[in-house]
């Protein structure tokens, strides 16, 4: 009797594709994206917006599972389409990453508060932005590397309420928690943790998604905003 084939196939390409909402005005920069979204086999382009309103409608008429949006758009910004979509129950598994022109934009910390996943700078390479879709679709969040310290310059420079509920905050953690919470605010992701602390990849996403839970805070983005305003973390140290 012959042996059966083994089936090689991959499962990453029997998976659906990632929904991709692109919101952008400048019509260039939405058909670039557009090209390089569409080369990736786990994603597709499923609508396009030239404001903040139409980037709303669309979420919920396309179903995206995540919305690029640019912060700077006529009509409705991304920062107010952002606290929108974050707001809208029904659109609960949608995640927004938002792209900045400048690393030094003053509206980053906002898109954050609004409910973003993460931010990049327009300059980063094709294939980070690839890999930036893939991570705040699968519920992680991201900071880009560039902006991170100026982003936490102005949050300290000009604290407002923490996102995450009322009296809640790093003091209502265990040890452990506070040094992944801490490893969390510098950038790393859950195998680096895992990594710095000798835990297993497993313990350390469950410690994040634990610290997540009682912070109150809706992802990463949140967290490390958290971590600076409260003193946990201070820019410079390391």
């Amino acid at each position: 009797m012959r042996p059966e084939p083994a089936n090689h196939a991959d499962p990453a390409a029997t998976a659906a594709p990632i929904r991709v909402l692109l919101a952008d005005d400048q019509h260039l920069v939405r058909a670039s994206f557009a090209l390089l979204v569409s080369s990736a086999p786990d994603m597709e382009v499923v609508a396009q917006a030239g404001n903040g309103a139409e980037a709303v409608e669309l979420a919920r008429s396309e179903r995206a599972d995540v919305v690029v949006m640019d912060i700077r758009m006529p009509h409705l910004d991304g920062i107010e389409a952002t606290r929108r979509i974050a707001a809208d129950d029904d659109l609960a598994g949608v995640r927004v990453l938002v792209l900045t022109t400048y690393d030094t934009d003053e509206y980053v910390v906002e898109a954050l508060r609004a409910g973003a996943s993460g931010f990049l700078v327009k300059d980063t390479r094709p294939a980070d932005l690839l890999a930036a879709i893939r991570t705040v679709a699968a519920g992680e969040a991201l900071l880009s590397p560039g902006p991170t310290s100026r982003l936490i310059a102005r949050v300290l420079a000009a604290p407002s309420p923490p996102v995450p509920n009322a009296g809640a905050g790093p003091d209502h953690l265990t040890d452990r928690e506070r040094q992944v919470l801490a490893l969390v605010a510098r950038g790393l992701n859950n195998a680096e943790v895992a990594d710095a602390l000798a835990l297993s990849p497993l313990t350390a996403k469950t410690h994040v998604s634990r610290i997540m839970g009682k912070l109150g805070a809706r992802d990463r983005a949140q967290l490390v905003i958290v971590a600076y305003e409260s003193g946990l973390v201070v820019p410079g140290e390391g």
